[in-house]
Parts: C-alpha cells; sequence; structure tokens
C-alpha cells in the first residue's frame, strides 16, 4: 500500500519527538531532517521536500510551541496541518456546468495509467449522483480500446459511443456531442489516447478535439507506481494543453506515494480521485485533510464509513449483529462477512484507514492480510463450506467425523483442514459468547468496557 513506509518513519519521528518533556530548536530541526529524508525516498519532488520543511521549521521553532505544554504533540499538527495545505487544503470536485447544460469531459494520459479503467468508474459514479453520462471511444491506435471501453461501460450501466477505428478522434467528439444533446445525456466524457511516452502527435490530437467541442474540463489520469514521472507529465500535460485536474491511479500498490503530495505543488491543480483498486468504490474522492491522516497513520474512518454505506447490505449486517450477540452466527454469515470484506476492498484496506493501524502495514510489521496466498486460504475455506449441506451450514455442532471426511472431498482438501476450520469457528463462536459481557449488557457489569460503536 502506498505510504506504508513514509508512515512507519513519521511515526517513529514523532514517537521520538512526543517521549521529549520540552522541545529545544535542535529537536526540531533533527526531527524535520528525519521527515525531509522521509519524504524524499517516498518520491515527493525535491522542491516541494525544501519548501515543506521550511514553512513546518518556520511554525515549529515559535515561542507557542517550544513553550507549550505538550510541544512534540504540537509539531505533528503542524506538520498535518502543513501536509494538507501542501495537497490543496479543500477537496476539489469536478465542475459541471449548471443546471441540465451538458459537460464535455475529456480524458488524457499516458498509456498503461489506467486511463479506459478509470474513465468508466468515473461515469458511474456520475450515474450514482443521477445523471446520465456518455462514454466516447475516442482512443481509436491501441488495439481493443474501444472493446475494453464498451465491456467497462456496460459494467457501470453507462452507454458507449463509438463510430470504430477509421475516423478521426475530433470527428467522433463532434458526432458524440450531438447524440448525446439528441438523447438526453447531461455529461459527456471522451476517452482519448495515450502513448507509451510524451509526444507532439498527441498534444495535436487533444488540440484537435478541444478545437472540435467545446470541452470544460481536462482530467489528466497519472500512475501513482511512476512515481517523479507522473509528477513531470502532469506539468507537461498542463503547459501544453491545460489540464483542470488530476486522477492518480494504483495508489493501492507498492508505490511510494509522492505524487500524490507534489501534484498539487508542481502544477497548481487538485487531485479530484485516487484510484485504490478495481471496483467502482475504490475510485475514491480525494479529500486532502483525510489523505494526511492516513500518510500520519491516523487513519481515515470518514471513508471508511462511507464504503461500508455503500457497499454493505445494512440489513443483513444488522441480522448478523444480532446473531454474533446471540452467539447464533453460522457458516452462512462466515461466507456472508467474507462477501461483504472484499466488496470494502478486503481486510488490508479496511485496517489501513483504522486510526493507528496504519503503520503496522510497514515490513516486518504485520503481513499482508490480502495477499495471494492468505486469498487462497479464504478460497479453500469457502470451498468447504459451499460443500457443507444447508443443515451443516446452519448447525455447525452436528459436523462428526464422517461429515467432515465428506467435505474434506467435496472441496478437495485434506481432513486436517476442515478439523483446523471447524475448530476455529467454534473459537471464534465462544467469544461471541462474551460479548454480551464486554459491551455492558445483560450478564455484564454496568460501566464496563464498551466498543465505541
Amino acid at each position: 500500500m502506498a505510504f506504508d513506509s513514509l508512515t512507519e518513519k513519521l511515526q517513529n519521528v514523532f514517537r521520538s519527538l512526543r517521549s521529549k518533556g520540552r522541545l529545544t530548536e535542535d529537536d526540531v530541526k533533527a526531527a524535520l531532517r528525519e521527515v525531509k529524508m522521509a519524504l524524499l525516498e517516498a518520491d515527493v519532488n525535491f522542491k516541494v521536500v525544501k519548501s515543506f520543511i521550511k514553512d513546518v521549521q518556520e511554525r515549529a521553532v515559535g515561542q507557542d510551541v517550544m513553550n507549550g505544554l505538550n510541544p512534540g504533540q504540537m509539531v505533528i499538527k503542524i506538520v498535518n496541518e502543513e501536509l494538507i495545505k501542501l495537497m490543496g487544503s479543500e477537496t476539489t470536485e469536478i465542475k459541471l456546468q449548471p443546471g441540465s447544460a451538458m459537460t464535455v469531459i475529456m480524458m488524457a494520459g499516458l498509456q498503461g495509467a489506467g486511463k479506459t479503467t478509470t474513465t468508466a468508474k468515473l461515469a458511474g459514479k456520475f450515474k450514482l449522483k443521477g445523471k446520465k453520462p456518455l462514454l466516447v471511444a475516442c482512443d481509436v491506435y491501441r488495439p481493443a480500446a474501444i472493446k475494453q471501453l464498451q465491456i467497462n461501460g456496460e459494467k457501470q450501466g453507462v452507454e458507449v459511443f463509438s463510430m470504430g477505428d477509421k475516423n478521426r478522434p475530433a470527428d467522433i467528439s463532434k458526432a458524440a456531442v450531438q447524440h448525446a444533446a439528441k438523447n438526453g445525456n447531461n455529461i459527456v466524457i471522451l476517452d482519448t489516447a495515450g502513448r507509451l511516452h510524451i509526444d507532439e502527435d498527441m498534444m495535436a490530437e487533444l488540440q484537435e478535439i478541444k478545437q472540435a467541442v467545446d470541452v470544460h474540463q481536462t482530467i489528466l489520469v497519472v500512475d501513482a507506481m511512476t512515481g517523479q514521472d507522473a509528477v513531470n507529465v502532469a506539468g507537461t500535460f498542463n503547459d501544453k494543453i491545460g489540464i483542470d485536474g488530476v486522477i492518480v491511479t494504483k495508489l493501492d500498490g507498492d508505490t511510494r506515494g509522492g505524487a500524490a503530495l507534489s501534484i498539487k505543488a508542481v502544477t497548481g491543480r487538485p487531485i479530484l480521485y485516487v484510484g485504490m483498486g478495481e471496483k467502482l468504490s475504490d475510485l475514491e474522492q480525494f479529500y486532502p485533510d483525510r489523505m494526511a491522516s492516513r500518510i500520519l497513520g491516523m487513519g481515515d474512518v470518514l471513508t471508511l464509513i462511507e464504503k461500508a454505506g455503500a457497499e454493505i447490505d445494512q440489513e443483513k449486517a444488522m441480522q448478523m449483529a444480532d446473531k454474533m450477540k446471540k452467539a447464533q452466527f453460522d457458516f452462512d454469515d462466515y461466507l456472508m462477512s467474507m462477501e461483504q470484506m472484499r466488496k470494502m476492498g478486503g481486510l488490508s484496506s479496511i485496517m489501513g484507514m483504522m486510526p493507528g493501524m496504519g503503520a503496522l502495514g510497514g515490513k516486518g510489521k504485520m503481513p499482508d492480510l490480502d495477499s495471494e496466498e492468505n486469498e487462497k486460504k479464504m478460497a479453500r475455506m469457502e470451498a468447504m463450506i459451499h460443500s457443507m449441506t444447508p443443515e451443516e451450514r446452519r448447525d455447525p455442532d452436528i459436523l462428526n467425523p464422517s461429515r467432515k471426511h465428506r467435505i474434506a472431498r467435496g472441496a478437495g482438501v485434506d481432513i486436517a483442514e476442515v478439523n483446523r476450520m471447524v475448530k476455529q469457528f467454534n473459537e471464534s463462536r465462544k467469544m461471541m459468547k462474551k460479548l454480551p459481557g464486554m459491551l455492558g449488557g445483560r450478564g455484564g457489569k454496568k460501566g464496563r468496557f464498551r466498543l465505541p460503536f
């Protein structure tokens, strides 16, 4: 996950600051040298880092901080505020035309940045907001680009306009706008061709599209995995054709994340969305304050709540919670909980948004909960549950040795694996029986430990 290494290093610096009762100017400068190194290693632009450290230092060596009751905490607060400022302070929405007027959005970017997939996801977002988007296939060069957009458009339930690969992108754009006007589409999103690197032909083509139709928003898609190159690409596109905002993709990968911290400062253009995975919900609106919180290991509970609200079936969740309280949780519920977790982006994604858990993702701290090995374990677990009869899933107590052997054969696993899963399940149920007491409910003393929900 992006920022794991940065989060870990920053937390070590802050831990050291908190341990000191009073801070000297030298303490602050030494800590900021560590912060500087951590940001540079995360591939944040050098000029951006230099300016950031200067701003933090000017504020942190002030009398208010030095003489404060908790100077270490005050320095962390300043770093958090300056990080937010660095990334743009405010959340920026894609500006749409007023009322029912049509908005034309042109998507641009290099090949491999995930532009076509992101374009379809963006259309899906607009559809959820009650808009009627039209996707337009303007990439006439890349083999199967049109087909890819059609498949992704179908996934989002959004119409795709195509004229094949024998027409000029400018002509396709013009015809698409006319089609949208006739069919009541109020947002037109042009998926333009990318290149392996920036060249004059690509820029000329984008300019030609802008001359052919009235483009209201030009959005650049960049790949976080390319680090500083993403920032350079954003700068060049902005200089050549002018961009209104940036979407950073693949921020869920093993990336240092420096692009997300540098783009606004270098280009002056805001980050609109970040791609954190494959699903529609994984195209997240970019909130500078929430991202700063994630980077500093403080979690991102608001995004987690929003994801849960969008992905989880509330009625099923309530039923499951009730069963858990009564210790009536069965294997069907087990299956459902795994499904709900996947919908929210997997356990690692959820843990990364929990306060205090961000730094645990660092190397040597905590295993990758969504690793291929763990995915295989979950798949085998699901196969075992699916090999049970409906009666066995509802009443795990009836699982005798002969039933377990049949389940093992049905799932293609060793009997030991079935025994292990059933044992883990029974232990989970025992824990659930204790929950009412832990929650301060019936059977537990009032005023004892309560979970915060």
